[in-house]
């Protein structure tokens, strides 16, 4: 008896050992984090108008973007932000669709100072472009292929007027709840609305205490503005790295030691992601970005004594070397199971990790929705879809492969704005262990 009870107490010790690098790491910051928020959230307060709107400059740059850069453009003229104060510039980098016509289009249809600029193909390279055409005191990168929330503009423009140390921001960025509800088949809905759930906790929750700290790893690319003078102390974006978002923000922050934040009440909508292999594509060149950008500035700082120091230590640590336990975790799972191993206390320890990440999305759920206060219609959808709770932990699960295999790949392929699909790469996996089974065959062959 005295055996069993000893061989139990070892199983669960060592399954609570491993259960401590996700709670230490993640899930207890993510709690503390949460509820800073959420006591934080109860003390907004509106900011003044100034006596005279500044001017702004808008650069969209367009790739093939025929289908939505009407839509973009008129987003922007129904702006709260008056039309007389914006300038935007079209930066078409080599479009071989007929993009050029949801231009002209919109001309004839808004009352918007309007600028179309042929560039070099890269969205880098496009924005670098248009940067020198602009004239606005702010300047403001939007992506063609989404659209503003009226209040957008307004509210970004507010939060620099009010704040002169501000240097550079970036928005909240969503999935558009229109499109998600239309999506029709099922498993991609649920898909996008684990990712609107992602988005809606990334950007409102963790972004916003990274903005407090004025640690933003991240302005999107999507959704971004700066003040001019800023911009042009800068190298530019990057065009060597596909992280030239992520760059850009460590070039404000760290080397020109300026403050960068996020505007949770500026909105940006994007397209839900049309399906796995986009978002394998997506969260890949996400994860090679954040590599690359990291390091060039961590220099001699990537050490574990740092970890509670130096929050960029501590991004990677999460967001890579920790992911490689999660891996031996799952793995030594499976393993185990043949060496007799408890299969109740390897389930009961799933089952708590899962409901502690379930509780962590809880909180998060609770802090975004104080956020969302001003926009009572995404509060409405972002509540009707809180199921997703109980989703999200293995969606996120899913997602962390996908970045691991990110980091595989990016220590033996060359950087690319697209990389191989989700089926691609399970085709050349599947040819790779039908190879090596031929090879044991063969052998055994031999050796018969």
């Amino acid at each position: 008896m005295d055996y069993f009870v000893n061989l139990t107490l070892f199983q669960m010790g060592f399954w609570i050992t491993w259960a401590m690098i996700p709670i230490v790491v993640e899930i207890i910051p993510s709690l503390i984090s949460a509820v800073r928020l959420i006591v934080r959230s109860r003390h907004q307060h509106d900011l003044p108008l100034p006596a005279k709107l500044p001017f702004i400059s808008i650069i969209v740059p367009v790739y093939n973007s025929e289908d939505t850069l009407f839509a973009c453009l008129q987003s922007i003229n129904d702006s709260t932000f008056p039309n007389k104060n914006m300038q935007i510039v079209i930066a078409d980098n080599q479009s071989t669709d007929d993009s050029f016509q949801a231009f002209a289009t919109a001309q004839n249809h808004f009352d918007l100072n309007l600028q179309l600029i042929r560039t070099e193909q890269g969205k880098a390279k496009a924005l670098n472009g248009a940067i020198y055409q602009c004239i606005g005191t702010y300047i403001v990168n939007i992506d063609s292929d989404g659209v503003l929330e009226k209040h957008a503009l307004m509210n970004m423009v507010l939060q620099f007027e009010n704040d002169l140390e501000l240097a550079a921001m970036t928005g909240t960025i969503l999935p558009q709840r229109a499109l998600i509800k239309r999506t029709k088949k099922r498993r991609l809905r649920l898909l996008q609305k684990n990712e609107y759930f992602e988005y809606a906790q990334a950007f409102l929750s963790g972004r916003t205490i990274e903005s407090n700290n004025n640690e933003l790893f991240t302005m999107s690319g999507a959704f971004s503005a700066f003040r001019k003078d800023t911009l042009l102390a800068t190298f530019m974006y990057n065009t060597s790295t596909v992280g030239e978002d992520t760059d850009m923000t460590f070039q404000v922050r760290e080397r020109l030691k300026r403050k960068v934040m996020l505007c949770a009440d500026a909105i940006f909508y994007i397209e839900p992601t049309p399906g796995m292999s986009q978002l394998y594509k997506q969260r890949q060149r996400w994860m090679r970005g954040e590599l690359e950008v990291s390091r060039e500035y961590m220099h001699h700082d990537a050490q574990l004594g740092k970890f509670f120091h130096n929050f960029l230590v501590r991004r990677i640590m999460i967001d890579h070397t920790f992911i490689f336990p999660k891996m031996i975790w799952l793995f030594a799972s499976v393993v185990l199971l043949f060496f007799r191993y408890s299969p109740v206390v390897l389930g009961l320890s799933y089952l708590v990790i899962y409901l502690l990440y379930v509780l962590v999305s809880l909180v998060n759920f609770v802090s975004v929705g104080k956020l969302l206060q001003e926009f009572p219609d995404e509060k409405r959808f972002y509540r009707r879809v809180s199921w997703v709770i109980w989703t999200l932990p293995i969606y996120n699960f899913v997602i962390s492969w996908i970045r691991l295999v990110g980091i595989i790949n990016s220590m033996s392929m060359p950087g690319a704005w697209n990389t191989a699909t989700f089926g691609a790469e399970t085709k050349s996996v599947g040819r790779v262990l039908k190879g090596d089974m031929q090879r044991l065959r063969d052998q055994k062959q031999k050796k018969e």
